[in-house]
């Protein structure tokens, strides 16, 4: 099994970087500068970024960089990867000078995803000040968030996260649209931190490449005044406040400049894999999360 120990970082690409850099500092709250090689770094807490913003024709989310223990869980891997019959390919060093890790290895899963797998992150000790006034966002041992992945291949997809890269089954959701239809299956899964998920998988294409991405703070308020700031700034909301059933996350969700979801909230939460039993949950929300604002507000 691969020891990946949490979300690092992702990538997107967009046309226009500043729209990017007006969105991570007006609304997310976040610190930005330039990146090595060129490109937009976003940071969130003590290492130099989590988000790193390409430019490109497109607008689109480019890839997932997760974290493994260090050198020889990241020689296991390889190994691991090779047993299996997935290829990879190991990064230049400009891309790994950019992405801030000693080694990472390049690869896609069943559903055309792709993935970098890296150890050794990069640290130049900057504390995060947030232009916003936001104290913290929490991330540390539990990586930056989770990102949920457009898997339309999908039971190639749970098993190559299961089998190949090690992620454990959080929970599962059978979405349908249609009460009397077929059921679109998603997967919430965990690696080796507390976080409830790291990682979710959606049956469904997604033209943006992925689902959302989610940060945390550590209060209501803060995520309140990320409400108001994207109010503010008119940007489009995906689903009003609310909070999950299954990891109990209160929060809301709006675009990013590159078309895929951000959720933003609080009080996610922090699991004891060894006392979980995995579920099915037959409703997204306790109360709130409307997904239809957003739909409505395109109207």
């Amino acid at each position: 099994m691969i020891d990946i120990r949490g979300l690092a970082y992702f990538v997107t690409e967009i046309d226009q970087l500043d729209e990017w850099r007006r969105y991570a500092e007006d609304v997310l709250g976040m610190m930005t500068a330039p990146a090595p090689g060129g490109g937009l770094y976003v940071k969130m807490d003590e290492r130099p970024f989590r988000i790193l913003v390409v430019e490109g024709a497109q607008r689109r989310y480019v890839a997932s960089g997760w974290e493994v223990a260090g050198e020889a869980a990241f020689k296991d891997a390889l190994v691991a990867l090779g047993n299996a019959g997935v290829g990879y390919e190991l990064a230049a060093p400009e891309l790994c000078r950019q992405r801030g890790m000693q080694a990472i290895a390049l690869l896609t899963d069943p559903s055309g995803n792709r993935h970098e797998l890296g150890w050794g992150h990069l640290s130049d000790c900057q504390p995060f000040v947030s232009p916003q006034g936001v104290p913290r966002f929490l991330t540390g041992g539990m990586g930056m968030g989770h990102t949920v992945l457009p898997s339309p291949n999908f039971d190639a997809s749970a098993a190559f996260f299961r089998d190949v890269l090690g992620f454990g089954l959080s929970d599962i959701f059978n979405f349908r649209p249609d009460p009397d239809g077929p059921a679109i299956r998603i997967h919430f899964l965990h690696c080796n931190n507390a976080r409830h998920h790291s990682l979710a998988i959606a049956e469904y294409p997604v033209p943006s490449g992925c689902v959302h991405v989610m940060v945390e703070v550590d209060s209501m308020t803060e995520v309140g005044r990320a409400h108001d700031r994207m109010t503010a700034r008119q940007v489009p909301i995906s689903a009003t406040l609310g909070q999950h059933l299954n990891d109990r996350m209160t929060s809301f969700y709006m675009k990013t400049p590159s078309g895929f979801d951000l959720e933003f909230g609080c009080g996610g939460l922090q699991v004891d894999w060894a006392g979980h039993s995995p579920f099915e949950f037959t409703r997204v929300s306790i109360w709130g999360h409307d997904f239809s604002a957003g739909q409505r507000q395109q109207a």
